[in-house]
């Protein structure tokens, strides 16, 4: 198991409790999402990991938010789904998501989506 680090030069998102640990690929790719109450939405990627993304919309979510996504990815035929994910974070329309409900298969496509990135 990982240690957290020592907390010298830690960014509010890091004193937050948001993890930012490991491989994140930029990227600029649709975002569909789904929540209570026929919460609806559509939002742009800015960058994705295999553990959740950073994206942006004009649908408000807040912190705590459970969603289910479609990820229309790159030379793929269909989207990837999320069964569950969890808003972690806002900023004004900016939010980031961490996948805590996702099929094996569905985090094989993305693990290998995020791994051939070049750094």
């Amino acid at each position: 198991m990982d240690e957290p680090s020592a907390p010298s030069n830690r960014t509010k998102k890091e004193d937050e409790g948001i993890d930012r640990r490991g491989r994140r690929l930029k990227i600029d790719r649709r975002l569909f999402f789904f929540g209570e109450e026929d919460l609806e939405g559509e939002a742009a990627i800015l960058d994705i990991s295999t553990g959740g993304c950073r994206a942006t919309s004009v649908t408000e979510v807040k912190p705590a938010m459970t969603l289910k996504l479609s990820i229309f990815l790159q030379d793929q035929p269909w989207p990837l789904r999320i069964d569950e994910a969890i808003v972690r974070w806002v900023s004004g329309q900016a939010f980031g998501l961490e996948f805590v409900g996702i099929r094996p298969a569905q985090r094989e496509r993305l693990r290998a989506i995020v791994m051939k990135s070049k750094l």
